[in-house]
């Protein structure tokens, strides 16, 4: 007969036994080079994007102005000049450092939840509800400004969120799941893009000017579309850094993030509604601008490893620079003319993503 005391090798482990650590995704850490690198490439393309535009102001007498303003010195350029350059060159490439934040760290919390590198910002709807709204805006007020801060903005910001908790809602009420929130998705997307088609069909005068939304277009008029996306941008931000651990977690699935305590359906709920409010703030005052949330962060997780601590840090930095970068050109490939923004990320991000696609398969 076995001794009761003796070890058995097929007892089962007790209640204090402590869970099996969780193997740290490569690149875990984040380091001060990391944020370095993503401030330094900014920094150079803010100032290049600063120093062009269509008004030829001189780069020399341009720079001459920035230190001027820094040291209280004998401004360079005329009345004119100076408006041209703080009220509509500079505040724009700030607004575009914004909007590229916002769709990269969201497109970044989106593959975190989801745990599919191919999620985006738009994925839950918002693209959708922000085009019908706007479409409706544009269909029963016609004179309504689409390039300022005003009540298209407010339709596009209110219409984005509201496609999220639309399919928040229908996903929610059919199962728990991340794949069943994809499915509500796709369906309230179809569903909102066919009732914005019906509408514009009432008015097809409007096509042109609710397709140019569509495209995306950073247009300012001052400082009101960077106050605008920046108090909504501050708060996603502290959010979802503070929910990178989390998210690595949730990488591990769901009955192993429970095990370490955490709770995948809170985490979720709170990391998508500040990607979506982040989300929406971005295409109220920009458009639908395409793959800044799709290539960026995709970029940073082959670059420098797949943890969220790292990657959505990361990608806020590139994703302004990405976006920035993009305005420029859109603004001097064809100038005095300008492209829409969303055509430029298109051309540079698709080809970009398709490369890395086929790289990362090969490896």
């Amino acid at each position: 007969m076995r001794d009761s005391r003796s070890p058995s090798v097929d007892t089962a482990e007790g209640p204090d036994t402590p869970p099996p650590p969780v193997r740290r995704p490569r690149g875990s850490t984040l380091r001060p080079v990391h944020l370095l690198l993503g401030t330094a490439a900014l920094a150079v393309l803010l100032l290049v994007s600063v120093l062009t535009g269509a008004a030829e102001l001189g780069w020399q007498r341009v720079l001459a102005e920035i230190g001027a303003q820094l040291t209280g010195g004998v401004s360079p350029l005329s009345e004119r000049e100076a408006a041209i350059l703080w009220q509509l060159r500079v505040p724009r490439v700030v607004l575009a450092v914004l909007v590229g934040g916002a769709l990269a760290i969201s497109g970044a919390a989106f593959q975190g939840v989801f745990r599919n590198p191919l999620a985006d910002p738009y994925l839950l709807g918002a693209a959708a509800g922000a085009g019908l709204s706007v479409t409706v805006v544009v269909t029963a007020i016609p004179q309504v400004n689409l390039g300022t801060t005003g009540i298209a903005q407010v339709a596009a910001f209110l219409g984005a969120l509201g496609g999220v908790g639309l399919t928040w809602l229908i996903g929610r009420s059919a199962g728990s799941d991340t794949a069943t929130l994809v499915l509500a998705g796709v369906a309230v997307g179809a569903f909102l893009t066919a009732a914005q088609t019906f509408v514009q069909q009432l008015r097809v005068e409007s096509l042109q000017r609710v397709y140019m939304w569509i495209l995306g277009r950073l247009s300012t008029t001052g400082w009101n579309e960077v106050l605008t996306v920046l108090p909504a941008l501050c708060l996603a931000v502290v959010v979802l850094c503070a929910c990178g651990r989390l998210l690595d977690l949730l990488g591990t699935g769901d009955e192993e993030a429970a095990a370490l305590g955490v709770r995948p359906g809170r985490v979720r709920a709170l990391v998508l509604v500040a990607a979506s409010l982040a989300t929406a703030s971005a295409v109220s005052v920009a458009g639908l601008i395409g793959f800044v949330g799709l290539v960026v962060p995709h970029l940073v997780r082959l670059a420098l490893g797949g943890s969220y601590r790292v990657i959505v840090p990361v990608s806020l930095l590139f994703g302004g620079a990405f976006l920035v970068g993009a305005d420029m050109l859109a603004r001097t490939v064809m100038a005095p003319a300008e492209l829409p923004i969303g055509v430029i990320t298109a051309f540079t991000g698709a080809p970009f993503f398709a490369l890395l696609l086929h790289t990362s398969r090969r490896r």
